[in-house]
């Protein structure tokens, strides 16, 4: 497979600035992401710059589902359910290594928002906006048989539940896949590279960047024939940047969830849940990997996006919301959480309208300077986002150059790791690759399901980097491959890169990620030979995150508050 590492970075740069580029990407979320593939597969010379690592913001903080947006029926958002449940597909198609379905249930109670009749026909209409399959539509349990599927539902005033589905993924590996992708088809791609200015033309139209690298500290140029401004929560910083912050603006949300060890969360069905708050709010709690996650929480947020807290207030109401839905074995306290993440969702404003009730739509605005930026929207409907700007941006491009460019070639491009036979040829392929993984590389069967469930169609790279020995460099063998395949095809820069986003080990396994930190840190060092000083930033980085993850702080201020009143 194609090298992506900081070699990949270096050149990257150079090259932007030795050309003239037909497009300009700023931000390396999912959106800025899909938009580099979507250019560069129609022939138009990308480049993406990202300030931070590849989906550090937004894209690596959602519910980590690709689904349908059956909430949105709430809203009557007719046609974001329909193209968001359609894309829903394609993206199981092209990577099914990382978008697994799996049936969520939603019951429904006396005096809850939902009952047997509303739901039904709530999700035929999702069925049909959503188009999906014969043999993934819903059905309907009455009281015994919801409670026969998931026994840790509260049974009292339970009227039944709907079962339909949804497609569980990796959001920041999602976004990954679609980076390498673009990589791969020859867009220039950098992370850890800040636009700190615009550069405008004799007719003050925006023709270029002016760029910091982070890693080097070095600065220069990039121009372009088009700027597509797509930062997320960051938006309005490059239109503030351009003068063109004016009218329509955005609306930061902050959703939170939280992760609980399934012994204590031992759900075994993904459930879609009304909070019993009367608040006008939906939740989401799903096993993976033996752990349960819950949430979210939907309030305004007008502070930095890059890192938003998570407070006491946001963790008690998400455990009173589960404690009040779920009989468990006991209620759940901020102690029984081992970890959870904070983000932020850029919203298009809407005067009049709470958090909640904000569309999830997206909008493309262009400033008289021709800076393109483009806002709002969902992680599922982010190849289609692409499509729209892309499009715009070919015809632009058409009208003052005749330009040659092909339609769309999204719809049935397979990401990075996807090329497995589509999502028919998937399961069979997971069971020849995990079972290569046993017989040849030494692997316990879970191990090397998960690395399958991973990496997709590049495991066999994965693979030939396991060492012979249990450990190496003071990781295990396993740790050890995922790391070397990270900095040489996943470019990743910081060890939180790989701690958190590449790997997911800081929210779905933190005991092992807190024993693999100084390892990690130590042989990155030696890597890529930094100073003292460089190395103390980046340890100070991965413990700062995670002290944020654990929750030490609520940790902290829930047992004093406990102390307090049982003096």
């Amino acid at each position: 497979m194609k090298e992506f590492s900081n070699t990949t970075r270096i050149d990257n740069l150079k090259s932007m600035q030795d050309q003239e580029l037909d497009l300009l990407v700023i931000g390396g979320g999912i959106t800025g992401s899909g938009i580099a593939l979507d250019a560069q597969t129609r022939g138009l010379k990308t480049g993406l710059l990202e300030m931070r690592d590849f989906a550090s913001g937004t894209s690596s903080r959602s519910t980590k589902l690709v689904h349908g947006g059956l909430r949105y029926l709430k809203q009557a958002a007719i046609n974001e359910v329909h193209e968001v449940g359609s894309e829903r597909a394609i993206v199981y198609n092209n990577a099914p290594q990382i978008t697994t379905p799996l049936k969520m249930m939603l019951p429904f109670y006396y005096g809850g928002t939902f009952g047997p009749f509303t739901t039904s026909i709530g999700l035929d209409v999702y069925d049909r906006l959503a188009q999906v399959k014969s043999s993934e539509r819903k059905y309907m349990l009455d009281p015994k048989k919801t409670l026969e599927r998931e026994p840790y539902i509260k049974g009292e005033n339970l009227k039944g539940s709907g079962v339909y589905v949804e497609y569980r993924t990796d959001d920041a590996r999602l976004t990954l896949e679609v980076v390498k992708k673009a990589n791969e088809e020859g867009s220039l791609i950098a992370n850890y590279t800040k636009v700190t200015g615009l550069l405008y033309d004799s007719q003050n139209k925006v023709c270029g960047v002016i760029f910091k690298d982070l890693i080097s500290g070095t600065t220069g140029e990039i121009f372009a024939k088009k700027i597509v401004n797509a930062c997320g929560p960051w938006v309005d910083e490059i239109r503030e940047m351009d003068g063109s912050n004016v009218g329509k603006h955005l609306h930061l949300t902050k959703g939170i969830h939280l992760v609980i060890d399934h012994e204590k969360f031992p759900i075994s069905n993904s459930i879609y849940f009304d909070t019993p708050f009367h608040d006008n709010r939906m939740m989401f709690a799903i096993p993976r990997e033996g752990k349960t996650y819950i949430g979210t929480t939907d309030t305004t947020w007008n502070e930095d996006p890059k890192e938003p807290d998570i407070t006491v207030r946001d963790v008690t109401y998400i455990l009173a919301a589960a404690n009040q839905m779920f009989d468990l074995p006991q209620a759940l306290t901020p102690e029984d959480v081992e970890s959870g993440w904070s983000g932020v969702r850029p919203l298009i404003q809407e005067e009049g309208k709470s958090p909640s009730e904000i569309s999830r739509k997206d909008e493309i605005f262009q400033s008289n300077s021709n800076l393109l930026s483009i806002a709002g929207g969902k992680l599922t409907g982010y190849r289609k986002m692409a499509e729209k700007i892309v499009d715009l941006v070919a015809h632009q491009l058409d009208d003052e150059g005749d330009y040659e460019y092909k339609p769309v070639q999204t719809e049935n491009l397979t990401l990075s790791g996807g090329d497995v036979g589509g999502d028919s040829g998937w399961l069979s392929f997971y069971d020849k690759m995990a079972q290569e993984g046993v017989v040849n590389y030494d692997l316990e069967r879970e191990e090397a399901e998960q690395l399958v469930q991973r990496y997709g169609s590049n495991i066999l790279t994965v693979y030939k980097l396991l060492s012979k020995d249990a450990s190496k460099d003071n990781l295990p063998r396993i740790d050890w491959a995922m790391l070397q395949y990270g900095l040489q095809f996943e470019m990743v820069e910081h060890p939180i890169d790989y701690l958190l986003r590449r790997s997911s080990q800081m929210l779905f396994d933190i005991e092992h990620e807190k024993e693999i930190q100084a390892p990690v840190i130590d042989y990155m060092s030696d890597f890529y030979h930094w100073d003292v000083d460089t190395k103390q930033a980046m340890t100070d980085e991965a413990n700062k995150k995670l002290h944020l993850t654990e929750l030490r702080d609520v940790k902290n201020a829930y047992k004093e508050h406990i102390a307090k009143i049982t003096e």
